[in-house]
């Protein structure tokens, strides 16, 4: 129903900048809630991120609050995740999600990797 296609990831060091893009399929994206996940080697996939389809309502996870920001431009089946100050914890890969009423879709995912 949906493909979702992460890129902007990458080797940076700490205390730097990236900015994840999602780019969407389909003709409902402002229908969908939008949201980032991420996930270290070792441990579970983890929410950070989420907007709400119109954009009215965004949520962080604590860690990345100050940080990070979600935003979504629906004219281009796009959502964005702006991560500044990264820190060595934020090293993980970085998914897409798409969420609807009664389903959900993720991205392949886009590596992020800060050193210290």
């Amino acid at each position: 129903q949906v493909q979702l296609v992460e890129s902007g990831g990458g080797l940076v060091q700490a205390g730097d900048s990236l900015r994840l893009s999602c780019a969407a399929s389909g003709r409902l994206f402002n229908r969908y809630a939008m949201g980032w996940f991420r996930q270290a080697p070792g441990k579970e996939r983890e929410f950070v991120a989420a907007i709400s389809g119109s954009g009215g309502d965004i949520y962080y996870t604590d860690s990345v609050k100050g940080r990070f920001i979600i935003s979504r431009d629906n004219a281009k089946n796009m959502v964005y995740l702006e991560m500044t100050s990264l820190k060595p914890e934020d090293t993980a890969v970085y998914y897409c999600n798409a969420a609807w009423r009664g389903g959900a879709s993720w991205g392949q995912g886009t590596q992020v990797t800060v050193s210290s």
